[in-house]
This record gives C-alpha cells, structure tokens and sequence, in this order.
C-alpha cells in the first residue's frame, strides 16, 4: 500500500442512526442476559431448599456456599462469553468495554469463588473453626472432582493475581497473555466438579439443562471465534508482509497483501491480533491497529518497540506469513452519529485515527485532529495531504505531559486543559470525537471533554496499555 490517499471515500451525506441504535439495543440486551442469569441461578438455589437451610449454623454455611458456588460459576462463564470475540457483541460494545466488563466479572467470579470454598468447608465441618484444615483435607481426597476443583482454583488464583495492575506492570506482555490462557484450563478443570458433586446441577432437570446450555455455548464460543474463525480468515486470505518501513525512531509501518482482503470486513480504525511466522516466539500475539483505510487489497499497521514482540517487527522480511485474529474494535465509523468529529490521539495511538481521517466522510474544516507526542508528528506528510485534499484540521500538541492528570504537552500553549480544549475545538461538545492513547492519558481526555459538556454515547475510546 502506497502512502497516498487512494482508498474509497464515502460520499457525504446524512448519517444512518441504524447501527448506534442496534449496538444499543444489543448492549442492553446482554446486560439483560447477565442479570436474568444472574437471578435465575438465585432462584434455582431458593428452589432447593436454600434458604431454608439457612435457619441452622452449619447448614446455613453450606448452604450459603452452594449459592456462591452456584454464582461464581455462572459469572466465570459470563467472564468466558466477554472475550470469546463473539461478533455482534464486539461490534456494539468494542474490546475496550468488554475487556473492562471481563475484568469486573471475573473479580467477582474469584472473589465468590473464595468465599464459596471457605463456606463450604466451614458448615462441613459443623461450624467447628478448628476442624476446617481436617475436613478441607477430606474433601480435597474423597469427594469426586474436587482435585481437579483445586488444581482450576489454582490456575484462577494465578490469573487473578497477575491481572492486578501491580503485577502487569512487572511482567512482559507475553508473559502475561502466556499466563492468562491458564483462565481456560481453570474453568474446564472446575467443570467434573460440578457435574458430580453439584446437588444444584444434579437434582434439577432445569438447573441441568441451564447448565449444560451455559457450558456448551462458552465452549462453542471459544472454539468457534477464537479458534477457528482465526484459522479459517489466516488460510483464506494468505497475508504477507510486502515491506517495512520507518515512519519514527522505534515506530515502523508494516505492509502487507493477501487473497480477496475486501471479504475480510476491516474497517478503518479496527485493530488485529497479529502472528508473524518468523520462527520461535510465533506463537505469542500481540495487538495492533490498522493504520489505514482498507482498499481491498492491502494493509498496513504502524508499531512502535515497546516490547520483545513489537522490537522484532522492524526485523520482518518480505514474504513473511502473519496469522490474524480479527479485525476487531468500535473505534470505527459504525459509532459516528454527527457530520462534524474530532480525533485526539497520543503517540502510536493516533494510528488508528490516521486510518479514520482517512476513511469518513466530511466536509472541509468538519474534521479536527489533536495530536499529542514529544517527538516530530507521526504521518506529519500524510496529515498535510488530508489537510490539503480533505480540508482536516491538524493541532499538533508538542513536549511532554505537563502535569499529573493533563493530556497536554508542555508546549501546547498557556490554559488549563480545558481552556485550551475549547480554544482549538469550540463546538467540542456537538461532535463525535475518537480518543486512542495510553489508558491514563485517555482518562485525562475524557474528564476534559465532559467537563467540555461532550455527551458520553459521542465519546469513542480506545487505549493500549494491557
């Protein structure tokens, strides 16, 4: 793909509310789902005798940790359905949501998961303190499963202790990512467990077909969209690297071409998840946004050296295989609402809105770009070409962060974030505006455009950090 600005324009004209209207209505529709789950998994328990063997100590105890038993699973499973990269439901809510909502659920999954294995153990041992490493020992060894229960408690301990801030921040991405598929094993090792010790699952036709439903459609939804769709696009489409090129100092353009890329349905503004056959360390992904438009024929990522995965891609050579997931992301113009937008990117997080300067629809001066970094601007000729074709408005924010909390440059000008917000982009407030950096910086964005008066359903995020 040549640097010019040769792909499709849409032409301009009124914007189709269709897509933001079904995106919401499936966003509501699934926090639905959860909270029916939620409550019937309630009811299935207050419908075995639940809460009347509350009345007495130890089997209030037990019974009290069947029904965060019963809760933990039922959330675990949800937690799987967040990030199985089911399609409707990455298109309205986008990674970034979704990637937020699987962490909650799964705190809260590992946190019922505790409490579920502390009571249990307590009301078997009659509410005893003092017997709860015996009668732990003896369930551990006598009852069916509850090996297995263990060894997936572990790997979710494993999971959640390294999904804490603290701990990423200590860890390479790839051994992060390496780590957290261990989320799966745990899940499937807790699944014997239940089906021979739950007296939920067992002894109710209901709760066993509700069970079995939930668990075969987690499995179908990892092996199908996690699995095989990746496979079936990375053999049809054949992707290759044509070329690699230098845009900055550690940031560098990849290029590549395939078969029928125009049936891969990448939208501008998408981000994939990308292998490179290159030998060993293949086999870890890592993601990265598109930054142009699609044509059809060609892609192209830009990736700045941030870690051991991004470092090697400077080093690929033409003909090298990539297998993708994806594309995936809402930071596309299916969000767009309003003829005017605005892009604030930061550093490598304005590839993306490249690709989207690029790709919508506009009339001239409908479009602004924010772009913050310490260095020279990242497709500083290609934003003079969008300025001069498209009629984009480019503010290049230089220096670095000025202040804790500011999204700002020290060389933006004198103000406060939000005096100098309105100064550039004083209609802030009616447009749709696409913000994509590192995740503290976008937050800093995001309270300068509420307090800008920026409705949060035209407020478009995407971040980087993992």
């Amino acid at each position: 793909m040549s640097t010019t600005l040769d792909a499709p324009i849409r032409s301009a004209g009124r914007l189709d509310g269709r897509p933001a209207r079904v995106d919401s209505m499936v966003r509501g529709g699934g926090l639905i789902a959860v909270a029916a789950s939620v409550l019937l998994v309630t009811y299935l328990w207050v419908a075995g005798g639940g809460v009347r063997e509350l009345s007495g100590w130890a089997g209030g105890l037990t019974s009290a940790g069947r029904w965060t038993g019963l809760l933990a699973s039922d959330l675990l499973l949800v937690q799987v359905l967040l990030m199985a990269r089911i399609p409707v439901l990455e298109r309205a809510v986008g990674q970034d949501r979704l990637a937020r909502g699987h962490r909650w659920v799964g705190f809260g999954s590992f946190t019922l998961m505790l409490t579920h294995i502390g009571l249990i153990t307590w009301g078997y041992a009659a509410g005893r303190f003092a017997a709860i490493p015996g009668t732990f020992w003896d369930l551990s060894t006598t009852y069916p499963g509850m090996l297995l229960a263990l060894a997936g408690a572990g790997c979710l301990v494993m999971v959640a202790v390294t999904s804490v801030r603290a701990a990423r921040s200590r860890l390479r991405y790839e051994s992060w990512h390496l780590l957290h598929l261990y989320a799966y094993l745990g899940v499937g090792l807790a699944l014997p467990h239940q089906l021979w010790s739950g007296q939920e699952f067992l002894t109710s036709t209901a709760a066993t077909v509700y069970w079995w439903t939930l668990w075969a459609c987690a499995a179908a939804a990892i092996l199908l969209w996690r699995v095989g769709l990746p496979v079936y696009r990375s053999l049809r489409h054949d992707l290759r690297v044509t070329s690699v090129v230098a845009e900055a100092h550690g940031v560098v353009s990849v290029y590549l071409t395939g078969r029928e890329l125009y049936r891969l349905g990448a939208n501008a503004g998408q981000f994939m998840i990308w292998r490179f056959l290159t030998g060993p360390g293949w086999t870890r992904a890592h993601p990265y946004s598109l930054s142009a438009a699609p044509d059809g024929r060609s892609l192209r990522i830009t990736v700045k050296a941030l870690g051991d995965g991004s470092a090697l891609v400077r080093r690929l050579r033409p003909g090298v295989r990539a297998i993708v997931e994806g594309p995936y992301g809402r930071l596309t113009g299916r969000a767009r609402t309003r003829e005017r937008v605005a892009f604030i990117g930061a550093g490598v997080g304005v590839t993306p809105l490249r690709a989207l300067a690029e790709s919508m629809a506009y009339a001239p001066g409908d479009a602004v770009l924010l772009q913050r970094g310490s260095d020279r601007p990242l497709f500083a000729r290609e934003f003079d070409v969008l300025a001069a074709e498209r009629g984009l408005r480019v503010h290049w924010l230089p220096g670095h962060r000025c202040a804790p909390g500011s999204w700002l440059g020290d060389r933006a000008g004198r103000g406060d974030d939000l005096d100098l917000l309105l100064r550039w982009v004083p209609d802030i407030a009616e447009r749709d505006v696409y913000v994509c950096g590192p995740a503290g910086w976008a937050t800093a964005v995001r309270r300068s455009l509420t307090a800008a008066g920026l409705p949060a359903g035209r407020l478009h995020i995407e971040h980087f950090d993992w």
